[in-house]
């Protein structure tokens, strides 16, 4: 395994689209997953789109807000050619940052509800729904995937800054969550998301 080089706006596989994963469980998906995982974890973000990491690939990995085996545990979610479906109109603006925009913050509206489906790494087929926080995880991280910065997304961009500098406009502090709380759930939303 190895920790990869994370790319930053302005590189051009953050603008492209990228390519469908024919074989999940082919080696280099793997290796990839794995480096990704390993990349993710030494940074200390919740997600990781593998355009970040220079691969054009539809491969997403995220610690899955709120599923934990033990109190301190995390629960890794790697998706393959994810496809998001909005279930309701409803959109709420949250703040978001990314390892891709280091040391910046955004506030960006997301749909609330939505419903997802791709493939896992052995191939099988999933569907899922995802509400609230995970929701928003999910949009930032396959935006990536179509060449899209959370920026891009944002109504207003007087809402879009440094993060130290964001605070006084509601911002959280790196380590608090998004009520102020130190939950660090905001932490790695801080990081990447």
């Amino acid at each position: 395994m190895a920790i990869l080089k994370i790319a930053r706006m302005g590189h051009p596989v953050l603008q492209q689209k990228a390519e469908d994963v024919g074989d999940p469980s082919a080696p280099e998906i793997q290796r990839l997953i794995n480096d990704m995982n390993e990349t993710l974890d030494d940074v200390g973000g919740i997600g990781l789109a593998a355009p970040q990491v220079h691969e054009r690939h539809r491969v997403v990995i995220y610690y899955e807000p709120g599923r934990t085996d033990e109190e301190d545990a995390k629960e890794l979610t790697v998706l393959i050619n994810p496809i998001i479906e909005p279930l309701e109109d409803e959109a709420e603006v949250g703040w978001e940052s990314c390892l891709s925009l280091p040391g910046l913050t955004g506030a960006v509206p997301r749909y609330t509800h939505i419903r997802y489906t791709g493939l896992t790494p052995e191939g099988d087929a999933f569907e899922r729904e995802a509400h609230g926080f995970h929701a928003r995880v999910l949009q930032h991280e396959c935006d990536h995937l179509d060449g899209v910065l959370y920026p891009m997304r944002m109504s207003n961009m007087a809402y879009f800054g440094f993060t130290e500098e964001m605070r006084g406009r509601g911002a959280p502090a790196r380590g608090e969550g998004p009520d102020g709380d130190d939950d660090g759930e905001q932490e790695d939303e801080g990081e990447e998301q």
